[in-house]
């Protein structure tokens, strides 16, 4: 029996490495990226690159306007992508951005009468979004079947989050094991145009921190001299 899948896909290195587990199992991959407001679309470019490399059967790029109502570091020009750990929820989170994500795969889902979405969420080197934690997946799980007609007629959607409790360095490893390329991922919060990394934010601390403990080098293109250690 063919296995549909819908691949919730960044340009990150974790959503790549997601969308690897899901072809490996065989599935037939659906993927879905949102063009929400963000400052750079360089991850955007990435993903399209790399939903070309793994012969995803679709691509959608849907366009939404989260920017419009700001509160994130991303998506508004009145705040600045820190250069420096944050305490508590960072400002570089989106406000329910994961929650209309996944409504958007739920409802693409129905359609194609899909039975499993994948997120690339991850509780261990979340930086605090709530929208990371197991607590978010299990709650949108629960919504997902009784929310939809699938659920309702007994066809359950799935919610998977393979990494969520796995490290960054491990989530590497994983992805180094199915053969993922990451020269292409674009998971910094400051790319430039061109997806060169700021080497400074969060998330590429994050990522450095990962390769290096996980004894792989890390093939990230970062901009000229600024490359945090």
């Amino acid at each position: 029996m063919t296995k549909k899948a819908i691949i919730l896909l960044s340009g990150g290195l974790d959503s790549v490495t997601v969308l690897a587990m899901a072809k490996q199992q065989a599935y037939q991959i659906y993927a879905l990226s949102f063009d929400y407001g963000q400052k750079h679309n360089a991850e955007l470019v990435s993903a399209r690159k790399i939903a070309q490399d793994y012969q995803v059967i679709e691509h959608k790029i849907i366009k939404l306007g989260l920017g419009s109502i700001g509160g994130s570091a991303l998506t508004d020009n009145a705040l600045i992508v820190p250069v420096t750990p944050q305490q508590g929820i960072p400002v570089t989170y989106v406000p329910a951005r994961n929650t209309v994500f996944l409504s958007f795969a739920l409802g693409w889902a129905e359609v194609l009468d899909a039975q499993d979405i994948f997120i690339g969420v991850n509780a261990v080197d979340y930086s605090g979004y709530p929208d990371c934690r197991p607590q978010f997946i299990e709650a949108f799980q629960a919504l997902a079947n009784v929310a939809t007609k699938a659920g309702v007629e007994g066809h359950k959607i799935e919610i998977h989050a393979p990494l969520i409790h796995l490290s960054k360095s491990e989530i590497i490893q994983r992805g180094i094991e199915l053969q993922v390329d990451y020269a292409h991922t674009v998971s910094c919060y400051a790319a430039s145009p061109e997806g060169l990394a700021c080497g400074e934010c969060d998330a590429c601390r994050l990522k450095q921190a990962g390769f290096a403990e996980a004894g792989v080098a890390d093939p990230t293109r970062y901009q000229a001299g600024n490359v945090a250690e």
